[in-house]
């Protein structure tokens, strides 16, 4: 098993602010989907930015609108949910992670079903299991990236201010 942790020292805005980043090369998995993970803090400010930079993930199958309603239907009124993958972030603070930004992404021995297909992990703070991300590498440029929903933005346990039972 691997795992990769990444580093980032602020919210990209803008495809062209992540796809200037180191880790826009996409050669492996584990950059993919630690720069989605990146690109999901933006969406409670500018969900339009969020998919123009999920489509520069996604590579030649950009989010449809089944794929913005998901994600709408995910994360409206529970923009919590991407920020509870980056260290430091906890149900007791509301998710609200350390600076700079880490996030650690891990591949199992059931992560690779075949050739070009990949499902890796990452770890929610307000989840008891981690969760998948699908990717597909396309062999012509050797990129990785997102394909399908990003299921990994399953429900969590609610920030303990908003929590009545808390």
């Amino acid at each position: 098993m691997t795992s990769e942790t990444f580093t980032f020292s602020s919210i990209p805005t803008t495809a062209s602010e992540i796809a200037a980043l180191p880790e826009a090369t996409l050669d492996t998995p584990f950059k993919t989907v630690a720069l989605a993970m990146l690109a999901l803090l933006n969406y409670e400010k500018d969900p339009e930015g969020t998919y123009a930079m999920l489509d520069f993930l996604r590579g030649p199958e950009p989010l449809n609108n089944f794929g913005k309603a998901f994600l709408k239907e995910r994360l409206n009124g529970k923009f919590y949910k991407p920020f509870s993958f980056f260290a430091g972030a906890t149900v007791a603070n509301g998710y609200k992670p350390t600076e700079p930004l880490t996030i650690t992404v891990r591949d199992n021995p059931y992560s690779y079903p075949e050739e070009n297909y990949a499902l890796l992990l990452v770890k929610s703070s307000g989840a008891d299991s981690e969760r998948q991300v699908r990717l597909r590498k396309k062999p012509s440029t050797g990129q990785w990236f997102i394909t399908g929903d990003l299921a990994c933005l399953s429900d969590i346990r609610i920030p303990a201010d908003q929590d009545p039972w808390a």
